[in-house]
């Protein structure tokens, strides 16, 4: 599907991006590409779509040289996905989904049919959200809308620069699991910028590990984590410390986030939903004053209840919600995750809420990695 042959990138200042990398991308394969700072990652994608040309060697789409295809046609033909998201603020949902379709010339009903199609794929209701602007949506659901408008002309090839490394953990592991749903549907060729092993490995087919603009492992992950190839690659991904885990097993403590966002049950809706777009959450963890989880509060059910003025979050929050104690052992939470389909697991303290795990934060925990992610915000009462 897609093939660099030889791929070199050298600025006029002499600095080499690339140097003469080769590689092949199957058709329908997720492609991580990842690297510190620099390593030439975002450069090997941005080749694709022809945002960056090459001084050097050969990228192919199917066969085709895509040097000699005009740059905006090549361009309307490959979904792009960015950290920033760039919906037009002045367009509804809709607009935007439907922008790429309507320069290529689709017909209006088609266009609308898949504006629908493409909502419905990642649990946005068409008649609720398809006529609102994107600063009336959290940034949870306007980077799903970042996604779907990528797949709105049904192109091919999608790139993705770090999509969700803007949102909060949570937020962040619900695109993660959707990503990985929506590509079991539609089976598109992905290339995908990032810098967190963690997401790589959850998302990714395969993984390129690139450092200093050269490509040092492209394997599965399951490959790399059994046979990484370089001391490089096995500080990249944490292998030393793996190989530690049977001596020191981690509790719950060690893989949470300890700073969430909170609120109180008598909260109403539309506070609710102004905190979760401020800080970009999906959730909200309903707290009394002793810090005692009573439920928690997700945006579908305060726009579901959004309507009926007289409700609070206490009203609509969610009782029934799977947590663990502070000292609980790793395996009681990764069977949290694995039999309750969980996105994310309270961690309590006698009762009142401590933190929160996700899947991302436990395998940092695995890893030895003491978690520095932090959610942002506070408790809703502090503001």
């Amino acid at each position: 599907m897609i093939t660099f042959k030889n791929v070199a990138k050298k600025y006029p200042d002499g600095f080499e991006a690339l140097k003469n990398i080769d590689f092949h991308i199957k058709k329908g394969e997720l492609i991580a590409l990842i690297g510190p700072s620099g390593c030439g990652k975002t450069t090997t994608m941005k080749m694709i779509n022809r945002l960056i040309e090459p001084t050097g060697g050969t990228i192919l789409i199917d066969g085709e040289d895509i040097s000699e295809k005009d740059p905006v046609k090549l361009r309307r033909n490959i979904g792009y996905v960015i950290q920033q998201i760039g919906l037009l603020p002045h367009m509804t949902i809709g607009e935007n989904i439907s922008l790429v379709p309507r320069l290529k010339g689709w017909k209006k009903d088609k266009y609308d049919h898949k504006i629908d199609e493409l909502l419905n794929l990642v649990g946005l209701d068409p008649e609720t959200f398809k006529d609102r602007y994107p600063s009336e949506l959290s940034g949870g659901q306007q980077q799903r809308i970042g996604v779907i408008r990528a797949l709105a002309a049904e192109p091919p090839v999608i790139l993705m620069d770090e999509p969700f490394s803007a949102l909060d953990p949570i937020s962040r592991e619900q695109l993660q699991d959707e990503l990985i749903k929506l590509q079991d549907t539609i089976q598109k060729t992905i290339v995908f910028v990032t810098h967190d092993m963690d997401e790589a490995l959850k998302i990714a087919d395969r993984i390129a590990i690139m450092r200093e603009g050269r490509i040092v492992q492209f394997d599965t992950p399951e490959r790399i984590l059994r046979h990484p190839a370089d001391d490089f690659v096995k500080g990249f991904i944490g292998e030393q410390r793996l190989e530690d885990l049977s001596n020191d097993k981690p509790a719950a403590a060690d893989l949470m986030i300890d700073k969430v966002v909170t609120a109180r049950a008598s909260r109403g809706l539309a506070e609710a939903l102004k905190m979760m777009k401020r800080y970009k959450v999906d959730s909200l963890m309903v707290t009394n004053p002793e810090d005692q989880l009573l439920g928690i509060a997700t945006i579908g059910a305060v726009e579901r209840f959004y309507n009926e003025e007289d409700k609070t979050i206490g009203d609509i929050m969610d009782k029934d919600f799977h947590a663990v104690e502070l000292e609980s052992p790793y395996t009681d939470v990764a069977e949290v995750f694995a039999k309750k389909r969980a996105s994310f697991i309270p961690v309590l303290n006698n009762g009142k809420l401590a933190g929160l795990i996700t899947q991302s934060t436990m395998m940092r925990g695995l890893a030895g990695m003491k978690t520095s992610a932090r959610q942002e915000g506070g408790s809703l009462d502090e503001q």
